[in-house]
């Protein structure tokens, strides 16, 4: 079983290489990347323990394709299976970059209090906005190994990681959002994005002042933020990139500056040997560990396509004319609820996103931002509290009453600024 999880590493390390060289070269050469991380994931799929919401989603799949088969609608079967490739692309990438940006350990006490508090809050924000859900790890081990996580623990936590959502390029909710709305104006989402993102740790620490929470005794983890030099170079390359190729996708941008950082900068900071032994452990080992997200994903995106096309079929039309911010604003509650029932925002945008091509999709891309980070923190199926539940003991519930009354406010404030981004816009 070990072996075949390792070529199941290797093979996704190929669909990445192949999709970013396919993109920017030989186009004809993406059905391999495509081939090869559909391999991958039929070969690490008997190996993902929690399968349920799989087999789920390629049940309704099967019903979907025999629908539309028999009533002859039209299947793009290109599309149903890369779909939500260059999604995953910009995921694997991530992988890479923790390689290179895992914060230093630093031997030096944090304060405890408030300092403590917002140090550790900007910390796994910061961090987390790069390497997504291992800084969120880094600092939940250490504080899981002094004690049972407190409340307050978990609360920074959950929504320091979950806004990153909100305007992070390098997150998986953004690599979703650029999936079906490509043509997004990406500082407007990340200027906007920021500003809900200080709102909601302007909130979180309101509440927490205010709260019976004991804030003088809260332990958080030191950060050191001589590591930011890293975002920023990728953010320039990037940004500087698409401003002389404004036709390239951002999200294949970032994944390839992301790769070629990790592979300059590796060699300097460990020597040229070391780096080879640590590229080689992170294609074997590590990267077949993300089998659950790329199944799902690839899965949701199959799913989504075959549901499009019953849809369409059925000739289903969305009930307005222009997406303006009071759509959107009904647009992200759906997607909350849905979220909170069970239905993954992946799953909800993957459905519904072909329906919104005549909409402005700077707008349609918050509002799909906004879901994804408004729901990962409070859901308690999301895959950020089903793992703090898995790894920290942390029960479900108690994760949810922490956060709903948050996630109401933060819903109001999403709204409030859908509403002068669409004035904005000019919508």
């Amino acid at each position: 079983m070990l072996y075949l999880s390792r070529f199941g590493g290797v093979f996704i390390f190929l669909s990445f290489i192949f999709s970013i060289y396919s993109y920017f070269f030989d186009s004809k050469l993406k059905i391999i990347s495509v081939v090869f991380i559909w391999f991958a994931s039929l070969i690490l799929f008997f190996t993902i323990k929690s399968k349920k919401l799989i087999l789920t989603l390629l049940f309704f799949t099967t019903i979907a394709f025999l629908y539309s088969y028999f009533n002859n609608f039209y299947i793009d079967i290109e599309k149903s299976f890369s779909v939500n490739l260059y999604l995953l692309t910009l995921l694997i990438s991530v992988g890479f970059l923790k390689l290179i940006t895992a914060p230093k350990k630093d031997k030096e006490e944090l304060p405890r209090g408030k300092i403590s508090f917002i140090k550790t809050y900007l910390g796994i924000h910061l961090f987390g906005s790069i390497i997504n859900l291992s800084a969120l790890l880094l600092v939940a081990d250490k504080m899981y190994k002094k004690s049972k996580l407190s409340p307050l623990q978990i609360i920074v936590l959950t929504r320091s990681f979950a806004s990153d959502a909100y305007w992070s390029p390098f997150f998986v909710a953004f690599a979703a959002a650029l999936t079906y709305a490509p043509n997004l104006n990406a500082f407007s989402i990340i200027s906007f994005g920021t500003v809900i993102a200080f709102i909601a740790f302007f909130i979180t620490y309101l509440e927490v002042i205010k709260s019976k929470f004991d804030l003088d005794s809260f332990y958080g983890y030191p950060f050191s933020l001589q590591t930011l030099y890293l975002p920023l170079i990728l953010a320039f390359f990037v940004l500087i990139t698409h401003y002389l190729y404004e036709d390239f996708k951002i999200i294949l941008l970032i994944s390839s500056f992301a790769f070629l950082l990790t592979i300059f900068i590796l060699p300097i900071k460990k020597g040229l040997k070391n780096s080879l032994k640590i590229l080689k452990f992170h294609i074997i080992d590590e990267l077949p560990k993300m089998k659950s997200e790329i199944s799902l994903f690839l899965v949701a995106g199959l799913f989504g396509i075959m549901a499009g096309s019953v849809l369409l079929g059925l000739n289903f039309n969305l009930p307005f004319e222009v997406f303006d911010y009071k759509v959107a604003a009904v647009t992200l509650l759906i997607f909350i609820i849905l979220a909170f029932v069970g239905i993954h925002p992946i799953i909800s945008i993957s459905i519904l996103g072909d329906f919104f091509v005549g909409a402005n999709h700077t707008l349609l891309a918050m509002t799909f931002l906004m879901a994804w980070a408004t729901t990962v923190s409070t859901s308690p199926i999301s895959g950020l509290n089903l793992t703090m539940s898995a790894r920290y003991s942390c029960n479900p519930k108690e994760i949810f009453k922490l956060n709903i009354f948050y996630a109401i406010k933060m819903y109001i404030v999403c709204v409030i600024l859908l509403f002068f981004m669409s004035k904005f816009l000019e919508i």
